[in-house]
C-alpha cells in the first residue's frame, strides 16, 4: 500500500510572491514578500532553509522564531503565523521593508524629513526600553539591518536571533560569528578580564548610537567614525555622545534617553511625535481632548508623511467617527487625508462613512458636509446620490437655519449632474420654486436663481420649457437687487435654451422693464442682455436659414456640455459660510424680502407712498411655475455681438453694498416695488399684504382714460384668485346717455353702462370685500378729483 504524505508548505495559508528576496539582517534569514491565499493581503515572510552541518545557525533561527512568537509590542515586528518543518522555517509578519531600503527610497523620492526620523528613533528606543526594563532581555543585535518599516512609516525592531536574558539564567550572549554584525559591539566586550563596570543596557545603547549615526550618515565604515557626528542634528548630538561614550556606566537607560530627547527643544519634541503619542492613547482620552486634537490636526497634516496619514491617521479618524462620537470635527482632517487615497481606496474607506454622515441630525455635521462636498462628489455614483444622499440633503431646504438652506442650494450645483429625472425635474424644482418666492432671506433667493441658471442644462426639455422663463422673470421682480441681477444673468447664461418667439415675446419685455431699475448694476446688465438678444434676433431676421441652427438646443436632451455659458456668469460656486450671502444672513438673520432697508424713490407730489408689505408666498410645487405654450425651440447665438458667454458676468459674492430699490412705474408717479407683488401661480396679480381679501385704503390720482378724465380711488379684488390686483380701479364719468366705455385693468375688461349708478367687480359684493366701480359724479357733469 502506498502512503502519500501531505506537503505542509503547500497547505500553508500564505504563499511567497515569485520575486527575488528583499534582503534582511545578515544571517540565515531571507526576507520575501508574500500574501495570504484567502484574502490576498500582503505580508512579509522570513525563510530559513535548514542545511546539513549548520546546527548552530539552526538553533539561532529556532530561538528567533520562538522569541518573535511570544513577544508582543507595538514597536516590535508583529508575528502573524509560522511554519516549522525539517527542511525550512517560515515566519510570517506584517508587511515591512528593511530600514536601509526604505531610507534610500525616501531620499530618492521626496527627501527624508527629520520628523520621520525622530518618530522612528522614538519607537526603537521605546522597544529597547520594553525589552530591558520590562522583560529583562538584551537585544544584542541593534543595527540598521534589524530595523524594519511598515506601510505607515512605523519603525519596528526585529532581528531577535541573538537575544538573551539580562539575569544570566539562560547563559551568556550567544556567539554571532558574522563580522557585519560584530562591528556594532561596544569596545568593553573585547575586555576579557571582566573588570569593566557596566549596566545591563549599556551594550544595546552603544549599538543604538551606531544606528543613529548610520541613519544620518550612511553605513558605518568602522567604529572610529563614531567620533564625528557628521549630519546628526545639533539638538540630538549631546544625547548621541552619551550613547557612544567610552564609559559604559554613564550610558543612559532607554527610558531616560527618551525623556531627555522629549524635553523642550529636544530632537523628539515636535508636533509629529506628539500626534503619534496621542493617537496611541486616543482610546483613553477624554472627549474634550479628542475634540481639540481633531480640530488642530488639519493644520499639521500637510507637513506629515503621506503614508503616515493614509495608514495611521485615517484608521483613527474612521474609528473615532464610528465608535467615539467625534462628530463633525473629524470631517476636515478626514477629507484632507482622503486626497492621498486612490479612487478604489476612497470608495472602500471614505464613502461609506460619508453616506452615514448625511443621515445625521447634527447641524454642524450637515453644514460641513455641504461645504466640503466638492472634495468627495466625484467618488459618489448616481444610485448612491439618489437613494442615500439626496433624500437627506433636501431636508436642508426646509431648515430654519439660513446658513444650512444656503449651503443646500449651493450643493445642488454639484449633485445635479448625478440626479435622476424625478429628483432633478420634480422634487428639486418644487423646492427651488418655494425658495425663490417665499424665503425671507434675499441672498438665498438670489443664490437659488444663480443655481437654477447653472443647472439649467441638466434639466429635461419639458422642464426647461416650463420653468426657466418664469423663474428668471420672477427674479427680476425681487426687491433684493442682486436677485434681479441674477435673473438677468440667468436669461443670458441660458440664452441657447429659448426659441426666437420666446426671446421676442417673453424675455425682451421683461428685460426692457429693467432698463429703468433704480440700481445701475441691474440696468447695465439688462442693457447688455437686450443687445445680445436683439443681435440674435437680427441675425435670424437677416438670414432665416440660421433659425434651425440657432434653436438646435431647445428640445435637446439634458447635457452637461450645454451649460458652458453658465460656468462663468456667477461666481459663488460652493464656497462655504464665508460668502457674502452668509455674511448678509448673519447680519440680518430675520429680515424678510421686503423688510430690508430699501431707499425709497422720490414720490410725486400728491401721491401717498404705500407702506412696504411682505412678498406673498408662492406655491410649493414645481407645476406652479408659470407655464405657457412654446412655439419654437430655444437657440444658441454663435454670432451675438456682445458674446456674453466669453465675458465675466461678475461674482455674486463680491463685497458690495446690495440694497433693493422699489420700482413700480405708474401713470401718476412711481410706486415702490415693495408694494408690487410678484405674479402668482396662474400669472394673476396679487395685492401685497392683503391675504384676508380686504381692499387697501383708497388713493387718488388724476389721469385721463381714452380722452375722458378719471381718477383712481380704490382697489378691486379678483374673483378668480380672491387676491387683490396691484392695479387700482378707475372712476370714469359717463360720456353720454346710453354709451359704454371699456376699461382694462388686469387683462379683463369690464363694461360700464351710464344708466347704472353703482357697478361692482363681477361676482363680488361690497360685503365680501370686493372693490367697487363708482361714477365720480351724476351723469352729464365732468368729475372732479377728490
Amino acid at each position: 500500500m502506498w502512503f502519500f504524505a501531505r506537503d505542509p508548505v503547500r497547505d500553508f495559508p500564505f504563499e511567497l510572491i515569485p520575486e527575488p528576496p528583499e534582503g534582511g539582517p545578515p544571517g540565515p534569514w531571507a526576507l520575501h514578500r508574500g500574501r495570504k491565499k484567502a484574502t490576498g493581503s500582503p505580508v512579509s515572510i522570513f525563510v530559513y532553509d535548514v542545511k546539513p552541518g549548520a546546527e548552530d545557525q539552526t538553533q539561532v533561527a529556532k530561538a528567533a522564531f520562538k522569541r518573535l512568537k511570544t513577544l508582543r509590542h507595538p514597536n516590535i515586528l508583529a508575528y502573524i503565523d509560522g511554519l516549522e518543518t525539517e527542511k525550512c522555517l517560515h515566519v510570517v509578519t506584517e508587511a515591512v521593508t528593511p530600514l536601509g531600503i526604505y531610507l534610500k527610497a525616501r531620499v530618492e523620492a521626496s527627501g527624508l524629513k527629520e520628523l520621520e526620523i525622530s518618530w522612528g528613533l522614538h519607537q526603537i528606543v521605546k522597544a529597547l526600553s520594553f525589552l530591558v526594563n520590562d522583560c529583562s532581555l538584551i537585544h544584542n543585535n541593534v543595527c540598521m539591518a534589524a530595523v524594519f518599516v511598515d506601510r505607515a512609516g512605523e519603525w519596528k525592531l526585529g532581528g531577535l536571533d541573538y537575544m538573551y536574558s539580562a539575569q544570566g539564567n539562560g547563559g551568556g550572549p550567544p556567539r554571532k560569528g558574522i563580522p557585519e554584525l560584530e562591528q556594532y559591539d561596544p569596545p568593553e566586550l573585547a575586555d576579557s578580564s571582566g573588570t569593566v563596570v557596566r549596566e545591563k543596557w549599556s551594550a544595546d545603547m552603544w549599538r543604538l548610537g551606531c544606528l543613529i549615526w548610520e541613519v544620518f550618515n550612511g553605513p558605518l565604515p568602522r567604529a572610529a567614525a563614531l567620533r564625528n557626528p557628521g549630519k546628526i542634528p545639533k539638538s540630538l548630538v549631546p544625547h548621541y555622545c552619551e550613547l557612544v561614550g567610552a564609559n559604559p556606566k554613564v550610558r543612559p537607560n532607554p527610558a531616560r534617553f527618551l525623556q531627555n530627547c522629549r524635553a523642550p527643544g529636544g530632537f523628539m519634541s515636535n508636533r509629529f511625535v506628539e500626534t503619534n503619542l496621542f493617537l496611541e492613547e486616543i482610546q483613553i482620552k477624554e472627549p474634550a481632548e479628542k475634540q481639540k486634537f481633531f480640530q488642530e490636526l488639519s493644520k499639521s497634516l500637510d507637513t506629515f508623511p503621506e503614508d503616515f496619514c493614509r495608514h495611521k491617521v485615517l484608521p483613527q479618524l474612521l474609528t473615532a467617527f464610528e465608535f467615539g462620537n467625534a462628530g463633525a470635527v473629524v470631517l476636515t482632517p478626514l477629507f484632507k487625508v482622503g486626497k492621498f487615497l486612490s479612487a478604489e481606496e476612497y470608495q472602500q474607506k471614505i464613502i461609506p462613512v460619508v453616506v452615514k454622515m448625511f443621515s445625521s441630525t447634527d447641524r454642524a455635521m450637515r453644514i460641513r458636509l455641504l461645504q466640503q462636498m466638492e472634495q468627495f462628489i466625484q467618488y459618489l455614483d448616481e444610485p448612491t446620490v439618489n437613494t442615500q444622499i439626496f433624500p437627506h440633503v433636501v431636508h436642508g431646504f426646509l431648515d430654519t437655519n439660513p446658513a444650512i438652506r444656503e449651503q443646500t442650494v449651493k450643493s445642488m450645483l454639484l449633485l445635479a449632474p448625478k440626479l435622476n429625472e424625478a429628483n432633478l425635474n420634480v422634487e428639486l424644482m418644487k423646492h427651488f420654486a418655494r425658495l425663490q418666492a417665499k424665503d425671507e432671506q434675499g441672498p438665498i433667493r438670489c443664490n437659488t436663481t444663480v443655481c437654477l441658471g447653472k443647472i439649467g442644462s441638466y434639466l429635461s426639455a419639458s422642464t426647461r420649457h416650463r420653468v426657466l422663463t418664469s423663474a428668471f422673470s420672477r427674479a427680476t421682480k425681487d426687491p433684493f437687487a442682486p436677485s434681479r441681477v441674477a435673473g438677468v444673468l440667468g436669461f443670458a447664461a441660458t440664452h441657447n435654451l429659448y426659441s426666437m418667439n420666446d426671446c421676442a415675446h417673453k424675455i425682451l419685455p421683461v428685460l426692457c422693464g429693467l432698463t429703468v431699475d433704480p440700481e445701475k448694476s441691474v440696468r447695465d446688465q439688462a442693457f447688455k442682455a437686450i443687445r445680445s438678444f436683439l443681435s440674435k434676433l437680427e441675425s435670424v431676421s437677416e438670414d432665416p436659414t440660421q433659425l434651425e441652427e440657432v434653436e438646435k438646443d431647445v428640445h435637446a436632451a439634458s447635457s452637461p456640455g450645454m451649460g458652458g455659458a453658465a460656468a462663468s456668469w456667477a461666481g459663488w460656486a460652493v464656497t462655504g459660510v464665508s460668502s457674502l450671502t452668509s455674511k448678509l444672513i448673519r447680519s440680518h438673520p430675520t429680515t424678510a424680502p421686503t423688510e430690508t432697508n430699501i431707499p425709497q424713490r422720490p414720490t410725486p407730489e400728491g401721491v401717498p407712498a404705500p407702506a412696504p408689505t411682505p412678498v406673498p408666498a408662492a406655491p410649493t410645487t414645481s407645476g406652479h411655475w408659470e407655464t405657457q405654450d412654446e412655439d419654437k425651440d430655444t437657440a444658441e447665438d454663435s454670432s451675438a455681438a456682445d458674446r456674453w458667454d466669453d465675458e465675466d458676468w461678475g461674482s455674486l459674492e463680491e463685497a458690495e453694498s446690495v440694497l433693493a430699490q422699489q420700482d413700480e412705474w405708474s401713470t401718476g408717479g412711481q410706486v415702490s416695488r415693495a408694494s408690487q407683488s410678484p405674479t402668482g401661480a396662474a400669472g394673476k396679480l396679487r395685492a401685497p399684504g392683503n391675504r384676508a381679501g380686504r381692499s387697501q385704503a383708497p388713493r387718488s390720482h388724476l389721469l385721463r382714460v381714452r380722452g375722458w378724465p378719471a381718477s383712481i380711488t380704490g382697489v378691486a379684488q379678483s374673483p378668480a384668485t380672491r387676491a387683490t390686483p396691484s392695479l387700482p380701479c378707475l372712476h370714469v364719468p359717463a360720456p353720454s346717455q346710453g354709451r359704454t366705455l371699456g376699461v382694462r385693468t388686469t387683462g379683463r375688461a369690464s363694461r360700464l353702462r351710464v344708466d347704472r349708478s353703482r357697478l361692482s367687480w363681477p361676482g363680488r359684493s361690497a360685503k365680501s370685500g370686493g372693490g367697487r366701480w363708482r361714477p365720480n359724479a351724476p351723469r352729464g357733469r365732468w368729475p372732479r378729483a377728490p
